[in-house]
């Protein structure tokens, strides 16, 4: 009996895509996918995470929710949810995002609409593979203002703080 220890993440970077596809997509395939969509001026990024991709996205999610609590700060998380600015032809699914700064704000949300609503504190990026659409603009452009990024092949997380432009 053989068994697949780790399957590999399946990528796929799309050019020339209209804002409405990117609408499309995730809504036609939010039951059965699991695959996260993120959106960026007409480029669409497509990603099913593998095991080696949401392990270290769990491991530093746990790790703030720790932290979190141990300095009694009261957080939302939420996880993996859509964001979008159709103004801003910009969309994206993060691994993993909290709102801490503004968790009251949005804790009674049943959606999120950037627009009027603040975007995440902090979002966790799990880049393991190549190629990879550049998030951090994306990020910046919606006002994300932290971004913890885990790179695999090189075992290192680095932060970066976002300023919007």
């Amino acid at each position: 009996m053989a068994a697949v220890l780790h399957l590999p993440e399946q990528k796929v970077i799309l050019k020339g895509m209209s804002w409405e596809t990117h609408e499309r997509l995730p809504a036609e395939y939010e039951e059965e996918s699991g695959a996260r969509f993120t959106y960026d001026s007409g480029i669409l990024e497509i990603l099913v995470p593998s095991a080696r991709h949401e392990k270290p996205n769990r491991i530093l999610a746990s790790l703030v929710e720790v932290l979190a609590e141990e300095m009694a700060l009261n957080i939302e998380s939420l996880g993996s949810t859509t964001l979008k600015r159709a103004d801003l032809l910009k969309g994206f699914e993060p691994d993993s995002c909290f709102y801490i700064q503004h968790a009251d704000t949005i804790r009674e949300s049943e959606e999120i609409d950037l627009t009027v609503d603040p975007p995440p504190d902090l979002v966790i990026e799990i880049d393991i593979t190549s190629p990879s659409l550049d998030k951090f603009p994306l990020y910046a452009a919606v006002g994300v203002s932290e971004v913890w990024r885990y790179d695999g092949p090189t075992s290192r997380c680095t932060a970066s703080l976002m300023s919007a432009t």
